[in-house]
Parts: structure tokens; sequence; C-alpha cells
């Protein structure tokens, strides 16, 4: 039996902990909050009225992650959303996607549209699946100078991903090279004509990614996005009933009832290394924590240029994670209202289908584009991307009666202001410009706001581990995704010092709430493990 430390008490990490606990090692998670979760969280902030605090909907979470840790029985439910997006358009229209709706729809904007959509989908849940097989799998390592014997099994790995591909006929192929080179933008533009449906679709390309929607390798990003399913439907977008933190305290349960420990309130200082790899940490309060492995479930930058001494890893790598490329542009807020928002396109501020999805205020990728070159040169954009879920439409226990919540979450923002500008000085006055972008939509919106959670970049950092504000801990780019995640060589979620693992979202296959990075690290590590 082992003495495992697990650093991070996010969704990752807790499931990190309950594959080992189960293998019948001593785990213990020392997390630096109150309260286990990470940004997958909920928090009541102002009385009466609680929402996940950062991370705030449900789709990517893995099934088997799901059924091993038996979420459901520890007090888990999803629910679905009614329909999954609702975008207000320019000339005063809307377009509704989901649940059998999408096609009807973009007939309204383009016949042509219509017709090409299927095809569309079908391309895209053959990419889909196509990877989906891949989220459980410990990518290819790449290696030097070890020998064939080392090679193989990478060899393997590498060979069974392109054994799948080579199955494609020709043209599908052309198609996976396609998604993981081009822009969302060049490959929607390919597909359609309007500029709605283009944007909807193209939405997904830009989330949590500080990019423009043409910008090469978005579409690997809009295809992240669509790996995900609720209860066992493909591509449905779903919520927990009483918020993101519903999940994690679910995991907190089972990663507790398989023998684990779970410590918060618990900073980490610094690794301990020794001649033979690490050998424990000392905590913020001066406390050292033996430990014969280790696994972080922070971002790579952070752990490995603020915890672990520099002279303990090899310079090149050390480089590498000061360099790694962290900040999706993303500014996130909770709001408490008074009532539903009635919008222009859609009046009525009784509970509608429309009201229970994600409402994108964003009518074209050109709109998109804009708020990310607006972002670049002043810190923000005056006419942002907005998504609005309303959460409380689906789940009475997060407001009082009669009263909503909402999660704004809003981009195009710098992780970092320009001009040594900080965003403690900007952060209201940005708020100010995402509550009046969605009151433009939905005359009212502003008036009918109670109270307001704010997380600016800065804040996401501080609160949550984000560098950056990044949701996903680090960029989705082809230079960071699959066997480079977080470094060629290091993709198998081993470190460069023996016994220290990382089992969050900066290792394969990255960001969203999974749970996929903690299975696949806890799998490696019993692998090593006696």
């Amino acid at each position: 039996m082992s003495r495992i430390l697990i650093i991070g008490g996010g969704h990752n990490g807790l499931v990190c902990a309950f594959y080992l606990a189960k293998a019948g090692h001593k785990v213990t998670v020392l997390e630096k909050r109150d309260v286990v979760g990470g940004a997958a969280v909920t928090e009541e902030f102002h009385p009466g009225f609680r929402n996940s605090a950062a991370s705030y909907t449900v789709s990517l979470l893995n099934p088997k992650v799901i059924a091993d840790l038996d979420l459901h029985r520890h007090g888990l439910k999803i629910v679905e959303r009614e329909i999954s997006n609702f975008l207000p358009t320019e000339d005063g229209r809307y377009l509704k996607v989901g649940h059998g709706l999408t096609k009807s729809e973009i007939a309204k904007f383009s016949n042509r549209d219509a017709e090409a959509y299927d095809a569309y989908a079908a391309e895209l849940d053959m990419l889909a699946d196509l990877l989906r097989g891949e989220i459980l799998e410990t990518p290819p390592n790449a290696t030097s100078g070890r020998g064939l014997f080392a090679a193989l099994p990478e060899l393997w790995r590498a060979g069974k991903l392109g054994r799948k591909i080579a199955k494609l006929p020709l043209a599908q192929q052309q198609k996976v090279i396609d998604i993981f080179t081009k822009s969302a933008g060049d490959y929607l533009d390919g597909w359609f004509e309007s500029a709605p449906i283009k944007a909807i679709l193209g939405f997904d390309g830009v989330v949590g990614n500080y990019a423009s929607p043409y910008a090469p390798g978005s579409a690997y990003v809009l295809l992240h996005h669509c790996f995900g399913e609720v209860n066992g439907k493909k591509g449905i977008w779903g919520h927990a009933i009483g918020g993101m933190g519903a999940i994690t305290q679910a995991m907190a349960k089972a990663a507790v009832e398989a023998g684990a420990t779970i410590r918060t309130g618990t900073g980490i200082k610094r690794l301990l290394t020794g001649k033979f790899g690490v050998t424990g940490v000392e905590t913020e309060t001066g406390e050292v924590i033996e430990a014969d492995a280790i696994a972080s479930s922070l971002n790579p930058h952070l752990l490995f240029t603020r915890l672990v001494a520099p002279e303990a890893l090899p310079p090149e790598f050390l480089t590498h994670m000061q360099n790694w490329k962290s900040g999706s542009g993303t500014f996130r807020m909770n709001v408490a209202l008074k009532e539903l928002p009635s919008f222009t396109c859609l009046p009525g501020k009784e509970r509608a289908q429309h009201h229970t999805g994600g409402i994108v205020i964003a009518p074209s990728l050109q709109y998109m584009e804009q708020a990310y070159f607006d972002a670049r040169m002043q810190g923000w954009s005056n006419n942002p991307i907005v998504e609005v879920l309303i959460p409380s439409t689906l789940d009475d226990s997060l407001a009082p009666k009669g009263q909503h919540v909402a999660s704004l979450f809003c981009q195009h923002v710098a992780p970092t202001l320009p001009d040594g500008k900080s965003w403690d000085d900007y952060r209201e006055k940005v708020a100010d410009v995402m509550i009046a972008t969605v009151d433009k939509h939905a005359p009212g919106f502003k008036k009918s706001v109670i109270a307001r959670q704010i997380h600016s970049p800065l804040d996401l950092e501080r609160k949550f581990g984000l560098i950056g504000g990044d949701i996903f801990h680090g960029a989705l780019g082809l230079d960071q995704i699959y066997s480079a995640r977080p470094m060629l060589g290091f993709a198998n979620y081993r470190a460069p010092i023996k016994g220290l693992y990382m089992c969050g979202s900066g290792t394969h296959p990255g960001g969203g709430v999974t749970g996929a990075p903690g299975h696949n690290a806890a799998r490696e590590m019993l692998k090593d493990l006696p």
C-alpha cells in the first residue's frame, strides 16, 4: 500500500483519488479552499440565490466515470435542457437548436442550409465518435534514446489510432485533417451560407478559446465540445440539480467511501523531492506530509513554476512549462433576477422553452471575430459574446420562488489587461458592459438584476487556480493537445520527477468537467505503484 497525495480537490483530483483508494492505497486529497470541487462548485452569492460559480453546465462528464463512482447513488441527478441553444439574430428573429428543432429552425433562414445540416451533423458525429474512443486512452508518448523496448508500447498506441483512421474512406480521412487544422469559421463556411446558423454552431469554437473563430485550430475546439452526452444521449447539454457542486460533492462521497481522506483548507507551499523522486509536500502552514507518490490536478504552469524547485526539473521541460499557453478570454458572472428576461425577438416573462437553453448573444462569426480583436486592443469588447444560462428554470432549488439565477459566460476579454492595468479596477465596468449587452436583446434585463457575482480572469486565477482565467488549464491548440499535452514525452501523466504525476485538465483529453484525466492518470499510476 502506497501513501499518495492528491494536490487539488477539483473533479479530476477526486476521480483520481477514488480509483487509487479503491485499489487499496492510502490516499489523501489536499485542497486549498474550504470546499472541494475546484471550479465545479455551487455557491450562494446572494441570500437565497445559489448557482454554479465557474463551470456551469453538464455534457462532457464521462459515462464510465459516472458509473464507476456510482455518482447517482451519491446524489447526482442530471436533467436535460429543453433545447440546446437559442440565438437572437440581428434582424429581430431567432434560431433554436436541439431536440429535433434544428433543421426546421435553420430553414427559416436558408433552405439550402437546412438541406445541408443532416450531412454536417453526420460528419461531426463521425469525427466525435472517432475521437471519443480516445478520451479514456493514454496518448502515444514520444520517446527518444530509450531503445526499441521502451518505444514499442507507444508505437502500438499510435498504430491503434492510425489504423482507425486508415479504415475510413479517403474523403473522411481528409475530414479528420480538416477538423484538426482548419478554423471553425472556414469549416462552417464550407457547409453553410447563413450567418445565424454559422454563429450558433461556431460558438463552440470560441468557448474557452481566446481566439478568432477564424483562427486555425478552432475547428478542433468546436469538436471538443461535441464529445459529450447526458443520460445516454449524445450531443445533449444538461444541468446537475443543485448546480455543478452536486457533481463534485457526489465525487467526494465516492472517494471517501472508497477509503480516501479529504483535507480542505490545506494549501501547498512546495513539493519536497529527494535523490529518488518526490518525498512529500510542505503546506502553507509549514506542515510536512510525506508521500510515496503525488498526483497534481493543478494547471501544469502553476505546478511546475510555483510548487516545484527549478533545479528538480530538466531545463527544457521547465522552459516549456514557463511558456505553457493559458488564458481563455473568459469573464464569468452570476446574477440574481427578479424575473425571467423577455426578448425582443420572442417576448414573454413566463417560463418558456428558450429560457432553458443556452442563450447566445453573438449573431455572426464576424461579430465574434471583432469581439476578439477588440479584446486584444483594449482588454475587452464593447460588443462581447455572452451566453446566458438560466438553470433555475430547470432547478427550483437555486432561487426563491418566482425569481431566478442566471450564469453569464462572457467573451472576449484579455487574460491580462494591456498597459499594466489591473482587472481589480475594471471588473465592475466590464460587468456593466456584459449586462448591457443582454439588455439590448432583452430590454428590462438590467433592471431585473438584484445582485451579481463577478469573476474576472484575475478572480478566476486567484480563486480557482485558473491561470489567466483559463477554463481548460491550458489552451487547446495543436501544440497542446493529445501527445503534446502538456509536452511531448510527458503525455502519459508522468512528470519528469519520479513519483510525481499529473491528473488535471492540463493533460489529455483536456478541459471541461469530464473526469477523464483523473481516470487515466490513476490507471497509469496503478501500473507503477507497488
